[in-house]
C-alpha cells in the first residue's frame, strides 16, 4: 500500500509573527520556517503504519518554493521513503494547492492521502476536503486513530458529543488532529540519509494545472491590543460598564 503525505512549510510555531508596515502580508524574510506541525503529524503516523506493515511506501509531497526542498528533507528524516516538490513562486491558495495534490494522486495512485487539518500560518482548513471532492474519495478529517484492514480505514474522530468512528473504503483522504500522535525527533542519522533519498521535481506547467490565484489579499493587519482588566465591586458596576463602556448590552 502507498501512502501520500503533504506536507507545507510555514513560520515556525515558535516565532512570534509580525505583519509587514504596508499591511501587504506576513514578514517572511529572515523568519524561521518548519514543517507545518499538523503535516509533521501526518508524516509520523503514515510512518508508523509503515513500521507496522500496512503500508509499503511514503511519499511526501509540497508545494511552493525550492526552499520546500528543506520541508521535504523533514519529512523523509521522519521516515518518508521519497519526495516530490511541486515548485513554483506563485501564491498557492487551498483550491490550487488541492488541484496540484489531485494531479500527484493520478500519477502515483496512492491508497491513503494523509494531510494536516490545517495550516498554522493561514488556518484554512479546506486543502483535504477539497482534494476528496476533486478526486471523488471518501474523507476523515479531524482524525485521532486510524487503523487499516482489508481496503477499508476505521477512523476515529472527535467531535463535540465525544468520539466519532468512520469506516472509508479505500482509497480515501484523511486529514489529521493534534491527538493524533506525537512526532519522533529526526536524529542526525536520519537527516543524514534523507539527503540522499530521492526527490523529484515538477512544476504546475508539468501537470497541467492553473494554479493563478481565486482570492485577493486587501490586507493584513495585527490584532489590537489587549487592554488590562478591570474589578467592579458587585453586578450594578458590571452591568453599568458592559452597558456604557463596553457597549455590548
Amino acid at each position: 500500500m502507498k501512502v501520500l503525505v503533504a506536507v507545507k512549510r510555514v513560520v515556525d510555531f515558535n516565532v512570534k509573527v509580525r505583519v509587514k508596515s504596508d499591511g501587504s502580508g506576513v514578514e517572511l524574510a529572515n523568519v524561521k520556517m518548519s514543517i507545518n506541525p499538523f503535516d509533521e503529524i501526518a508524516v509520523e503516523e503514515a510512518v508508523r503504519l509503515k513500521e507496522k506493515g500496512v503500508v509499503s511506501e511514503v511519499i511526501a509531497v509540497s508545494c511552493g518554493i525550492g526552499a520546500c526542498q528543506e520541508t521535504l528533507r523533514t519529512a523523509m528524516a521522519i521516515g518518508a521513503d521519497r519526495g516530490i516538490l511541486v515548485e513554483t513562486d506563485a501564491d498557492l491558495q487551498p483550491l490550487a494547492v488541492a488541484k496540484l495534490l489531485k494531479a500527484l494522486v493520478d500519477k502515483e495512485q496512492p491508497q491513503l492521502i494523509i494531510l494536516g487539518k490545517q495550516a498554522i500560518d493561514n488556518d484554512c482548513n479546506q486543502t483535504g476536503q477539497m482534494l476528496a471532492a476533486l478526486a471523488g474519495r471518501p474523507q476523515a478529517t479531524f482524525a485521532s486513530k486510524i487503523e487499516l484492514a482489508d481496503g477499508h480505514a476505521t477512523i476515529t474522530r472527535e467531535i463535540d458529543g465525544g468520539l466519532e468512528t468512520l469506516r472509508l473504503a479505500l482509497p480515501a483522504v484523511v486529514t489529521t488532529d493534534l491527538r493524533l500522535n506525537e512526532p519522533r525527533y529526526a536524529s542526525l542519522p536520519n537527516i543524514m540519509k534523507a539527503k540522499k533519498k530521492p526527490l523529484e521535481t515538477l512544476t504546475p506547467e508539468q501537470l497541467g494545472v492553473d494554479v493563478a490565484p481565486r482570492l485577493t489579499t486587501l490586507g493584513t493587519e495585527e490584532p489590537p491590543k489587549r487592554s488590562g482588566g478591570t474589578r467592579v465591586p458587585d453586578v450594578a458596576a458590571l452591568v453599568a460598564k458592559l452597558k456604557n463602556e463596553a457597549k455590548v448590552i
